[in-house]
């Protein structure tokens, strides 16, 4: 009986060949996205008077992170006059400022293959929670779970830092090929009946 029911279970260690060739694949998709395709080359803009902004910035002594201006330290004081009158002059925003030297880009790559992984283990772990050897669905099921992992997270700068929704939404649709790409090699790896 129990060897039965261990035919019928996919296990979520036969599963990881597939998590790491879904986070490559991603990888892959991501890399053509944003080193050869100009979807995003808008996503951002410059400021004019750059130098001046970030020589003021520096004498200021803005350190990494992230910063929100006009900055009030509670609700309290959000409800005061002063940081009314701060709202409504503006501008108002987000700021993310990194460490001096630019993006660390291995650091980020490694980071977002390291989320890629995480992600394709959750499908796995869903995969195997819902699905038996052989099953049918298999690509629609681990598409749909990746599409959740990757599509929204980037909806939530829109409504809360007022990213532009146009932006968020080119993030979505990559997310759509991140799924679909995560959705094939489980398809292609998972076992059969």
């Amino acid at each position: 009986m129990a060897a039965r029911i261990l035919r019928a279970m996919v296990t979520l260690t036969s599963l990881l060949v597939a998590v790491l060739l879904a986070a490559v694949a991603v990888f892959v998709v991501s890399s053509v996205i944003h080193m050869a395709l100009p979807m995003h080359k808008s996503d951002m803009k410059g400021l004019p008077q750059e130098d001046l902004i970030l020589d003021a910035l520096r004498k200021a002594g803005v350190t990494a992170g992230e910063h929100m201006i006009p900055w009030c330290a509670s609700m309290k004081e959000m409800d005061s006059e002063a940081m009314k009158q701060k709202w409504d002059r503006g501008p108002t925003g987000t700021l993310i400022i990194r460490p001096a030297g630019g993006l660390a880009m291995g650091r980020a790559l490694t980071q977002w293959f390291l989320l890629s992984i995480v992600i394709s283990l959750f499908v796995a772990y869903t995969l195997s929670l819902v699905l038996k050897p052989g099953a049918p669905d298999v690509f629609r099921v681990a598409s749909s779970v990746a599409f959740l992992g990757y599509g929204f997270g980037s909806a939530t700068n829109s409504v809360w830092k007022s990213v532009p929704w146009g932006t968020t939404w080119k993030f979505v649709f990559d997310a759509l090929l991140y799924a679909l790409a995560t959705g094939a090699v489980f398809a292609w790896m998972w076992p059969a009946a």
